[in-house]
């Protein structure tokens, strides 16, 4: 008799195989158990790009100035959502785009996250002086302007205020996330009473932008200079402001426009951002 036909060998090899089927069949359950079970959702993040106004510093205050963007989270139910503040003081619409920073943001952001974006103070500037060349065309348009950028030591197209928003926008999309547009927010400078707006430029091209690249809008430099005029110069100037600095907040004014910004937030309707701030 041959080996093979030996009883005993039929039937280790017939258990050998029952016990391997089993085995198989075993981790297959235990597979397709583990895919049924839910799985922990991944919390959305709300990223914030902008200069010092937004985060000044390292996100801990220079000086004693401090950006908004350091106090958004308070008004926000951080265990839903993700604040990241990733703007950078001295950028501009255009240089937080040529200076590869919003690359980097760009590479992180996924399906269902958010985008604020906040520009205007240093767009207001030269195209290509030797100091900052950071200025972009005072429009919403499609013009350009070809330039030498003396820091760079390369030629470079400078587009207007509004292209780059809309740059922003259409990239945030791209990712399946949501952009919000912000308007400046006011510098401390008064007339007549009255608290300086830039209703006729920034506040204006931001709006536009925004409503041709199909973002939110929330006009921060309205809502905040409501509150300022309601408020006095006196107060605004001592209590939100030093008077050495007309452009950047101290941590009650950044306390101010971090509210402002959530208020706004609120009042947008159709933006699902609304629904992570606290109650």
């Amino acid at each position: 008799m041959k080996s093979n036909d030996n009883p005993g060998s039929q039937l280790n090899n017939l258990l050998g195989r029952s016990v391997l089927g089993y085995a198989l069949l075993l981790v297959c359950l235990l597979s397709s158990a583990f895919t049924l079970l839910p799985q922990k959702a991944r919390k959305p993040t709300l990223f914030l790009i902008g200069d010092s106004t937004v985060k000044n510093g390292k996100g801990k205050g220079d000086g004693g100035l401090w950006g908004w963007g350091n106090y958004l989270l308070v008004h926000f139910d951080t265990t839903r959502i993700h604040i990241e503040n990733d703007a950078l003081g001295g950028t501009s619409s255009r240089t937080f785009q040529t200076k590869g920073l919003w690359a980097v943001v760009q590479a992180k952001i996924q399906p269902g996250d958010f985008v604020i974006m906040q520009f205007g103070h240093n767009d207001d500037g030269p195209l290509a002086d030797t100091a900052r060349a950071r200025g972009t065309i005072k429009s919403n348009g499609e013009e350009s302007q070809e330039v030498y950028n003396p820091l760079s030591k390369q030629q470079e197209v400078v587009h207007s205020y509004g292209w780059y928003l809309r740059k922003f926008i259409a990239d945030t999309k791209a990712k399946g996330a949501t952009p919000v547009v912000c308007s400046l927010i006011p510098r401390n400078g008064w007339k007549e009473g009255k608290v300086n707006r830039a209703t006729k430029g920034y506040t204006k091209w931001a709006a536009e932008a925004a409503r041709q690249g199909g973002a939110y809008f929330i006009d921060l430099n309205k809502l905040v200079a409501d509150k300022y005029d309601r408020e006095g110069e006196a107060k605004v100037g001592t209590v939100y402001f030093t008077s050495k600095d007309h452009t950047h907040t101290i941590e009650a004014g950044a306390q101010l426009n971090a509210a402002t910004v959530a208020e706004g937030i609120r009042a947008t309707k159709g933006l699902a951002l609304r629904k992570y701030l606290k109650k």
